[in-house]
């Protein structure tokens, strides 16, 4: 078959693009099928979305705060980073867990953990029971966020990948938003179940995902890489052409993979985690990587997501119903921005979503700032109610791994995966969040201790920090919208890396097949089924 015109460096055409089926997806019962088992992977997200903004309202909680003896300080920045320190530890095992026991299987054992450790969180009698909870929550999240993002972008349609990527971390402000109006909800129960229920609910996701992710695909890129090509086949067939498994798509599809696998096993023994660096297109991708991920946390946005209390009775708004109300709109708002933004990514494209993104932060931030000045300095009520207007806007531009909304929480994922290659991409992706967990942990420490002491000065620090994101953003972010994983190599590694991949797909049609391929049930089992000869 045909396999069309493939991208380089300069191009935006994709070899693919001719052979997708433009019919709406809800009107194909197995894309239907395929976009509820990425939903599933989806809610791994909403968990860790769930904690930043639990944290947030319990905070506000006069039942949980006398439960813990007041927290405040430095032991109060730890209640907020364990999770993250938890996260840092589970970090050295999951990328081998990912490629060794598949993408499904390590959600599966990282749902298990976060389900128990939520039952001890619930269960705490004191705050080092507390603690020792959101340390397994971080531990266990670290498995399902490794592989749920790998496995969306690697299963979906073609056409999907970029937005069902994009919504992975769209779908943090999803349990963001469950996370605050339960917290509301449950403020007047003069008990402690005030917050043992928002604690025991933040495990539903999890449960939901044990039941069920046995039962849901595996990424046709892990099965080739482990020998199972006919499995690979099945799923790419089953999915991606309701069972046809001589669609042009599917084989284009299962060739490129069965290329791209055979070329990283050429260079198998020596993928390592120093292979990140040593090539420049791979210090490239760290660059940018490594850059996002601090980004995605150093931009204000922690103040808010963590400390949105703290900031509150700074400017006078100390009444914790008010707060609370505020949290919840918050959450409300930054998902629905968050999700518009991430159904244009393969629109507008990528640089063009983070470019708008940061240099309006850094409009917005400023614009903070003053407000936050002029109530500190001079007790201009109207300035600090145009503080709580400029946080809305700000995070309709910003970003925050949790509750960014444009370009930062929808993009950030998505952008990291498809620059990666295969033999790279759940090193790269670990390697990913253990930035943003280093980020966060200084954050969560700092944030508190420093605005207690600099009040609005405090401030004027991410200023300068946004000016120089908006300048690296410029600079080193390249467009990767309408490519494939494989195709979208060329922009780091060069065409001709693109075009060793593209190769065997590309005389696909010349290559004699030794036999048919039979679908015998509706759910795609076959038989004599063997792979093109290349």
């Amino acid at each position: 078959m045909a396999g069309g015109p493939v991208a380089n460096a300069a191009g935006e055409a994709s070899a693919y693009t001719h052979l997708i089926d433009r019919t709406p997806w809800w009107k194909n019962r197995r894309l239907i099928l395929l976009n509820a088992w990425i939903t599933l992977f989806l809610i791994t997200s909403s968990t860790n979305g769930y904690d930043g903004s639990m944290i947030n309202g319990l905070q506000s909680l006069g039942q949980w705060n006398a439960a813990f003896n007041y927290p405040s300080g430095s032991q109060l920045g730890l209640l907020s980073a364990i999770q993250n320190i938890g996260s840092l530890c589970a970090y050295p095992f999951a990328p081998y867990l990912a490629d060794g026991i598949g993408r499904r299987n390590t959600i599966g054992v990282g749902a298990v953990f976060m389900v128990a450790a939520t039952f001890i969180q619930t269960a705490s009698q004191n705050v080092k029971m507390f603690i020792g909870a959101r340390w397994l929550i971080g531990f266990g999240l670290t498995f399902a966020a490794t592989g749920s993002p790998l496995l969306i972008t690697e299963l979906a349609y073609p056409s999907h990948r970029g937005q069902a990527t994009s919504l992975y971390n769209s779908l943090w402000l999803f349990g963001s938003i469950i996370a605050a109006w339960t917290t509301f909800g449950t403020f007047n129960i003069p008990s402690s179940w005030s917050w043992r229920v928002p604690s025991a609910i933040q495990g539903l996701p999890s449960v939901i995902q044990i039941v069920l992710i046995w039962f849901a695909p595996e990424s046709p890129r892990w099965l080739v890489s482990k020998g199972r090509e006919q499995e690979a086949l099945k799923t790419l067939a089953y999915y991606h052409a309701n069972g046809d498994y001589k669609h042009p798509l599917v084989e284009y599809e299962f060739e490129e993979i069965k290329a791209a696998i055979a070329l990283d096993r050429e260079v198998e023994n020596s993928v390592g985690w120093l292979t990140l660096f040593k090539t420049p297109g791979n210090r490239r991708r760290v660059r940018i990587i490594v850059a996002l991920a601090f980004f995605s946390q150093w931009s204000g946005n922690g103040l808010a997501s963590y400390y949105l209390n703290k900031v509150l009775n700074a400017i006078g708004i100390t009444d914790p119903t008010t707060q609370l109300l505020i949290n919840g709109i918050l959450s409300i708002w930054n998902f629905c921005v968050c999700v518009i933004a991430s159904l244009l990514c393969d629109k507008v494209g990528r640089r063009g979503l983070f470019l708008v993104s940061t240099f309006g932060m850094l409009v917005f931030w400023t614009l903070q700032t003053v407000c936050f000045s002029l109530y500190s300095e001079h007790g201009n009520a109207a300035a600090g109610h145009t503080f709580i207007a400029m946080i809305f806007i700000y995070y309709a531009f910003s970003y925050n791994l949790f509750l960014d909304d444009l370009a930062y929480s929808p993009l950030i994922v998505t952008y990291t995966v498809e620059i990666l290659p295969y033999s790279l991409r759940s090193k790269g992706f670990t390697l990913f969040n253990f930035t943003i967990s280093l980020s966060l942990i200084f954050n969560q420490y700092v944030n508190p201790i420093a605005l207690q002491a600099l009040g609005w000065k405090y401030y004027i620090v991410y200023i300068a920090w946004l000016a120089f994101e908006c300048v690296f953003i410029f600079l080193f972010v390249l467009e990767t919208k309408n490519r494939t994983l494989e195709e979208t190599a060329a922009l780091f590694d060069g065409d001709e890396s693109v075009a060793r991949i593209a190769h065997p797909a590309a005389e696909m049609a010349e290559a004699p097949k030794d036999h048919e391929v039979r679908v015998d049930d509706e759910k795609g089992s076959t038989s004599a089924v063997d792979s093109v000869k290349i």
